[in-house]
């Protein structure tokens, strides 16, 4: 006798899609009322998230599956995605620190009419 899979009822599957549809739609709304800046980033960014993760969620059936699958498909782009706000954060120090300490530079290579 074989074995079936667990079968969902199709509303689940109608509700994300749904879901999904309001996301889209709030994140076509950022650039419709033109949103500038961080907030405009920023929303666009935990839009993108929230709909990656309902579609691996329902879709790729991770809320089912147990929990070590779970880490092993979910950790490894977390780790990425800490990785690159570190890189972010400290490509904003040294592009800072340049700035800082190179912007006089110029001074010494114009000839001096003091002497």
């Amino acid at each position: 006798m074989a074995v079936e899979g667990q079968q969902h009822p199709i509303s689940i599957y109608f509700w994300i899609w749904g879901l999904l549809f309001v996301l889209s739609a709030l994140s076509y709304m950022v650039d419709y009322m033109q949103f500038q800046g961080y907030l405009r980033w920023t929303l666009i960014l935990i839009f993108m998230m929230l709909k990656a993760g309902l579609i691996v969620a329902v879709f790729m059936h991770m809320v089912w599956e147990r929990l070590a699958i779970v880490y092993a498909i979910l950790v490894p782009p977390l780790v990425i995605l800490v990785l690159i706000l570190l890189m972010a954060l400290e490509g904003d120090y040294t592009f800072l620190v340049r700035e800082e300490f190179f912007t006089d530079w110029t001074r010494f290579f114009t000839p001096s009419s003091g002497h």
